[in-house]
């Protein structure tokens, strides 16, 4: 798209100064939310702390496949001995039940799993979402009817169904994140192929693609140059969303035990084996649980600010508000002067 330096006229001047860009306007509005900076900050955290894990899992000296049998008490069950789980200088978080692997580190390295299948299953959902939506909008009829029926089929499909079903398949020699990845990707990329294709058809009608089709671009470099920068916005707000759906859904499948298979850690798969033991080793349950709460809250909390910050409504909102508000103000103050001066 050909741009144009956009200019305002300062009040009260003659002189005009740049436009601020949509990136300062964006960067400007999400740091106005204190919460989705704070949310920032706890996502960031979290992805330090998973590329981090083997630095971390070396610092504390332990592993999270080795186990540990004289760290449990075999009378009882398997139950950790020592106080919190067998928290102590060599296991910070303790260990778990029956096996006595360190829970440190199975936690960092969940982190890994846990948030490498989410993020890489928005991927492919929005690699596969764009593509479908463009082509729907850009296409003949038949070609927008024929992908619209498939994207129907596709959002009709309930995914964790679809999913239990091709998990319990596919032969358990598939790497389980791969394949937790790939399925998650490939049946939850409707809706967003779904807002793809309404918002393209909403830009095919604006003047600056209508001026590009005119000078002889072809289809498809018209959608490369002129109608994919306009389906960032959307397309990046939904994807900030989908994060922490597919976090939840990868540790349900891991819980429901046809995702992610030990002794690979996953927050999700630590869950399934803590079930039995939130009475004799809460902090067993408690750790993986409280991991995943505060992941996917954080997610969705940078996703909404996110939102909020590439919507450009918002903003005009305040300040058109304001404005009536400032004008209401200034009319009544001069109502008031005028009165008085008119009863002097």
């Amino acid at each position: 798209m050909s741009e144009a330096l956009a200019v305002v006229e300062t009040a009260g001047t003659g002189t005009s100064v740049p436009a601020v860009s949509g990136a300062r306007q964006f960067w400007r509005r999400l740091r106005a939310q204190r919460a989705a900076l704070v949310a920032a900050a706890v996502v960031a955290l979290l992805v330090l702390v998973a590329l981090a894990a083997p630095l971390l899992t070396a610092l504390e000296g332990q592993d999270p496949t080795t186990y540990h049998p004289t760290l449990i008490d075999s009378a009882r069950g398997g139950v950790p001995i020592g106080s919190f789980g067998g928290v102590s200088a060599d296991h910070w978080l303790g260990v778990e039940p029956q096996t006595g692997r360190d829970m440190f580190a199975r936690l960092v390295y969940g982190a890994r799993v846990s948030l490498g299948v989410a993020l890489a299953a928005t991927v492919v959902q929005v690699a596969i979402g764009v593509a479908v939506g463009v082509a729907s909008a850009l296409g003949n009829r038949w070609v927008d009817q024929l992908l619209s029926r498939a994207t129907d089929i596709i959002v009709s499909m309930p995914l964790m169904i679809m999913s239990l079903a091709l998990l319990a398949i596919v032969p358990s020699s598939f790497p389980r994140p791969v394949l937790v990845t790939l399925v998650i990707g490939l049946i939850a990329w409707g809706t967003i192929a779904k807002i793809v294709r309404a918002q393209t058809l909403s830009l095919k009608g604006l003047d600056y693609v209508s001026a590009a089709r005119l000078s002889g671009w072809g289809t498809w470099r018209i959608a490369r140059r002129e109608l994919l920068p306009g389906l960032a916005a959307p397309v990046i707000t939904y994807a900030a969303l989908l994060v922490p759906m597919n976090i939840s859904v990868e540790a349900a499948l891991s819980f429901l035990g046809v995702g992610v298979k030990p002794p690979t850690p996953s927050w999700g798969q630590m869950l399934t084996a803590a079930d039995v033991w939130y009475q004799a080793a809460p902090q067993y349950l408690l750790l993986p649980a409280g991991a995943l709460f505060v992941t996917v809250l954080a997610l969705t909390v940078l996703g909404d600010g996110v939102r909020t910050a590439l919507d450009p409504r918002a903003a005009s909102r305040l300040r058109v508000g304001t404005g009536r508000k400032a004008a209401t103000g200034a009319g009544n103050a001069a109502g008031t002067a005028t009165e008085k001066e008119a009863s002097a």
